[in-house]
């Protein structure tokens, strides 16, 4: 069974202020048109299908289209909610959907109940585990604790509980929208922390035939048979260097996996510049940026006259300006952004604790408090955007 693996859609999602409704729409006729010319037996969407719980219009009606036209193509589509999308909005229609082959897989009690697909040499049963998120899905999935891996290994064991009581010749592909140990992260995905731990062991997928996930918006293999398909377009400049692709996955007939990366359309290059803002202006060897989309790092130690307006002359597509002039090590006036660079909320409330103390920091009692108003905030901020 061939098998194209996308995620991360964020249909709605701008860059930087500007739209991407027309790349998003660019890459859309891309996967369709992927899946006629490749023979594609079965669509994956491993989540964050929109950006936002509550997406614009133009959003639903750019998803509307890329679903009636997977529909015209006859070829399945299984499909999860991610972090970024409101389940229950998502869910929306999934019976009557389903009849045209658009499966919807977005509460977590049904995540073992597969969409079962046939090819010559038999069923292929397709689990969608939508984002499990641990305090919501913890009593619902019966789990232990409300971690990820946790939520994450309940719903596994009721995968592999069903897939145990279907013919021993059934092949399985589980989708998951999460972080797992061994994947690279970027700056545009949303923190899924909880309890100061994130990522979860790939190991947690054992026993089935090809875990499609998403969340990472770098495309990668944690594993020959746990893979990202990463974001269609980038969303940060942290973004540069990725390549974006799709998975096109062969699933043999006894399960072995052949995967090949299917490239997406480029709306417009990546670039991030760093320097005095002359040499920037002036370096003939920066000419294959103009038409980029350009982050500008400032190095003067005084900030010039006008910079973005001086970019923009030459580098019409300059998105972001960031100012970080060169001191000495050690200097008082080096950036609080340097400073912050690289640390999580936990940290740097860690370091406001430490910093009133005079250098004593936060003892594991506060540390722990600490920790657990951050993830009751983000719990909470998530549940208003779903209920809103």
């Amino acid at each position: 069974m061939r098998i194209l693996h996308t995620s991360d859609w964020h249909l709605g999602r701008s860059f930087h202020r500007v739209s991407l409704l027309e790349a998003q729409a660019a890459y859309l006729d891309h996967l369709v048109a992927t899946v006629r010319e490749r023979e594609v037996d079965a669509v994956v969407v491993a989540g964050d299908v929109y950006d936002r719980a509550v997406p614009p219009l133009s959003a639903v009606e750019l998803f509307d289209r890329a679903l009636h036209r997977l529909a015209a193509a006859g070829v399945p589509t299984v499909m999860i909610s991610g972090n970024h999308d409101s389940a229950r909005r998502l869910g929306v229609g999934a019976g009557l959907i389903g009849r045209a082959g658009i499966h919807l897989r977005t509460d977590p009690a049904e995540c073992a109940t597969p969409v079962v697909l046939h090819d010559e040499h038999g069923d292929v049963a397709f689990y969608g585990l939508p984002y499990l998120e641990p305090a919501l899905v913890k009593d619902v999935l019966k789990a232990e604790r409300a971690g990820h891996e946790a939520v994450l290994t309940a719903a596994m064991d009721r995968v592999r509980a069903d897939l145990a009581t279907r013919p021993e010749s059934t092949r399985s592909v589980v989708l998951a929208h999460a972080f797992v140990a061994g994947g690279e992260p970027s700056d545009s995905e949303r923190d899924i922390t909880i309890g100061g731990v994130a990522a979860v062991p790939a190991g947690v997928f054992d026993g089935v035939d090809y875990a499609a996930l998403g969340h990472l918006h770098g495309s990668q293999a944690v594993t020959d048979r746990v893979r990202y398909s990463g974001s269609p377009l980038a969303y940060s400049f942290s973004e540069v260097a990725h390549r974006k692709t799709m998975w096109l996955i062969d699933l043999g007939a006894t399960g072995t996996i052949t995967a090949e990366r299917i490239d997406c359309p480029v709306p417009r290059p990546l670039a991030r510049l760093r320097g005095h803002l002359d040499i920037l202006l002036e370096d003939p060897a920066l000419a294959q940026y103009e038409e980029a989309w350009v982050e500008a790092t400032l190095t003067d130690p005084v900030r010039p006259d006008e910079p973005m307006a001086r970019l923009l002359d030459r580098f019409p597509h300059t998105l972001s300006l960031v100012f970080e002039p060169e001191r000495a090590p050690g200097d008082p006036l080096a950036s609080y952004a340097q400073r912050l660079r690289g640390r999580d909320d936990q940290q740097i409330a860690e370091d406001f604790v430490a910093h009133v103390r005079g250098g004593n920091g936060a003892d594991e009692q506060e540390r722990t408090v600490l920790r657990g108003a951050f993830d009751h905030v983000r719990v909470d901020d998530g549940v208003r955007e779903v209920n809103r």
